[in-house]
């Protein structure tokens, strides 16, 4: 995981030369990397996957191997870094560099604006398809950008959606071609790295505090209930 400034803004880019799949390391180097942002306060944050993929989400070919207590830490780590993504005190950009799925999803919609790659590429919450169920910190961060029917297919069903359709429904705010997605993203972070610091930062909190309190309450308790973890 590689921190970059640009300028106005900072680039988180995550690449681990596979699928970015989700381990104990990737919530500590994207916490480590959320810490310097706050220390330098660039005006906005991007967010970019590899070529051809977001992150699939967690590593579920790690987690089974974990020692029962690092499990835990783990999958506290998972709820508690993308509930600090949602209410981060700067704008945050996703450039969705392909699949996003499950955590990666939730990755994605836990900041501000998601500009994606052009291809054969979804979203996709799949928990229900393999028998988890969602936790409610994933939900209030869904549900801040996706609403009605869409949320039902997404959240319930376990159905994925395409780019087409992701940008139809808002999804996400932009498909852009699969070079360009990363630049693009820049460019929209730069546009939103204008607004008045510290009033975003209230105003998100204020927003989002309720479901922030609510959903980091349940944590430990939904957690509890991922195989292997006690």
């Amino acid at each position: 995981m590689e921190y970059t400034p640009r300028g106005p803004l900072a680039v988180i880019q995550f690449d681990d030369g596979k699928v970015n799949a989700m381990d104990p390391a990737f919530f500590d180097e994207l916490n480590a990397a959320l810490d310097r942002a706050e220390r330098e306060k660039p005006g906005a944050l991007v967010l970019a996957g590899r070529e051809g993929f977001f992150s699939p989400g967690l590593n579920i070919k790690v987690l089974p191997t974990l020692p029962p207590d690092e499990l835990v830490r783990t999958l506290h780590s998972f709820g508690h870094t993308l509930l600090r993504l949602w209410t981060f005190p700067v704008p945050t950009v996703a450039a969705v560099t392909g699949h996003a799925v499950a955590g990666g999803l939730f990755l994605a919609l836990a900041c501000d604006q998601r500009v994606m790659a052009r291809g054969p590429f979804r979203l996709h919450a799949n928990e229900h398809a393999i028998g988890l169920p969602l936790p409610t910190w994933a939900q209030v961060i869904t549900a801040s950008v996706v609403t009605g029917a869409p949320y039902v297919h997404m959240m319930l069903h376990a159905r994925p959606f395409g780019v087409d359709e992701a940008l139809d429904l808002r999804l996400v705010d932009e498909v852009v071609d699969a070079g360009m997605v990363i630049s693009r993203a820049r460019e929209v972070g730069a546009s939103l790295a204008g607004l008045a610091q510290p009033a975003y930062a209230h105003s998100k909190t204020r927003l989002r505090r309720r479901d922030f309190d609510w959903a980091t309450a349940l944590v430990p308790k939904e957690m509890a209930g991922f195989p292997g973890a006690r």
